[in-house]
């Protein structure tokens, strides 16, 4: 609003500015033109020229100079025209009128009368502006006082607010420039503080999560020490073993968190290397899906595969590609609805020169928010303070990151309730 304000105030300012230079030409060539009128000087009308006063009257009165009988039209523009330049408008058009009246009539009636015509014509052009009146009359004392016909002139600047732009187009430049780099420096600021908002949510939902995934398996190796320490314990080797076989999951557990988070490190360095080579992605999906047979099997649910690409190889990096195909179906898992049966769909064709696969589940799906942010590093939907889905909001991001390695795009889809899909398109081999 300032902005405006202020441009407003300097626009207005320029236009008086314009205004009272066009005034102070109206009065220069007022004086310039008197001069004429201070001495007899009889000229007769000019052959070939184009007077301002052609009528019987004025023709009658050449022996006393006149303004009109002296100069053509052009000579009077040019005048009128070199004022305009010394007083900085050069780019100003202008029209001009001058009228005579009778000299033993002491009253300007009839020159009031078509001044009013002429300036009439341009009222409805609000962009022209019409100076006062200019009266031409013999100075006092002079040789021609009394005798010369007095003259009025009226100037009309000609759309003189584009003028007024055009002198003020740099200063209106900048202030526009200004005001953008000022509405620019305060959208980065509010988009800075979002972001560091954001930012903290995030790392607090990681420490969180964090300390939520390493406290079970630490506190259930605590517990299993501690039976160990039991006599009766002690004297069973079947209890040892057992004991000794949670300390050594939970400890592989506790070792896949840590690698998972070197992992979210590396690619955010950009220090993943893929080690790509021919790979028949079927092979690599039904291997996956056999290691979650029974994950599958405890929840009542099944995997269908229809793999109908006639053409499954690609370029690919077997561990990483494996992973990505390991989280999707995690994520199928994890995210089933309560005493629903898990229903998995696999599919595959050729799209092109591509390979689509489509990974579809019926679990709880996802809100519009959610789907535009599911790929974000460290980010997991808000659900209230239940944990009852583990991890730490880098399965989804190392997917997209993983598949963008290999050249190729993921997109989702999903509804509230009813379940989600995940479409990933990847080039084919060269022959």
């Amino acid at each position: 609003m300032f902005q405006i304000s202020w441009l407003r105030n300097m626009i207005l300012l320029q236009e008086d500015r314009v205004k009272q230079k066009v005034d102070e030409v109206g009065i220069s060539i007022g004086n310039e033109l008197k001069e004429y009128k201070a001495s007899y000087m009889p000229v007769p009308p000019k052959t070939g020229t184009s007077n301002i006063f052609k009528d019987d009257f004025a023709q009658g009165l050449l022996n006393f100079q006149t303004v009109g009988a002296r100069f053509t039209t052009r000579e009077l523009y040019e005048k009128i025209r070199r004022q305009f330049d010394h007083v900085g408008l050069k780019d100003l058009k202008f029209e001009f009128v001058l009228m005579l009246d009778n000299p033993r009539n002491s009253s300007l009636g009839r020159i009031e009368r078509q001044t009013s015509n002429f300036v009439k014509a341009y009222e409805d052009k609000i962009n022209n502006y019409a100076t006062n009146w200019i009266l031409i009359v013999s100075p006092s004392g002079s040789a021609t006082e009394n005798l010369a016909s007095d003259e009025v002139m009226i100037i009309v600047a000609l759309d003189w607010r584009s003028v007024v732009i055009q002198q003020l187009q740099l200063r209106i430049a900048l202030a526009i420039l200004f005001t953008l780099i000022i509405i620019a420096a305060f959208y980065l600021t509010v988009r800075t503080m979002l972001r560091q908002k954001k930012l903290g949510e995030i790392k607090n939902d990681f420490i969180n999560n964090m300390t939520h995934e390493f406290k079970t398996p630490i506190a259930t190796i605590s517990l299993a020490v501690d039976a160990m320490k039991n006599e009766r314990v002690l004297q069973d080797r079947e209890k040892i073993e057992y004991f000794r076989g949670i300390i050594k999951e939970e400890n592989q557990r506790m070792n896949r968190q840590v690698e998972t988070i070197l992992k979210a490190s590396q690619l955010e360095r950009q220090e993943v290397e893929l080690n790509l080579k021919p790979l028949h992605v079927h092979e690599v999906i039904k291997h996956v899906v056999d290691n979650f047979a029974l994950q599958l099997q405890d929840k009542n649910g099944h995997a269908e595969l229809l793999l109908q690409a006639e053409n499954d190889l690609i370029d690919a990096d077997e561990v990483h590609f494996s992973n990505l195909v390991n989280n999707l179906v995690d994520n199928a898992v994890k995210y089933s609805k309560e005493n629903v049966p898990v229903q998995l769909r696999i599919s595959t064709q050729v799209d092109g020169r591509r390979l689509m696969m489509r990974f579809e589940d019926n679990g709880i799906g996802m809100n519009k928010e959610t789907v535009k942010r599911v790929f974000e590093r460290f980010y997991r939907a808000h659900t209230g303070n239940l944990h009852n889905v583990k991890g730490f909001g880098l399965g989804l991001s190392y997917v997209k990151t993983m598949i963008e390695g290999h050249h190729g795009e993921i997109k989702v889809e999903s509804v509230l309730g009813k379940g989600s899909t995940f479409v990933i398109h990847l080039p084919l081999k060269k022959a």
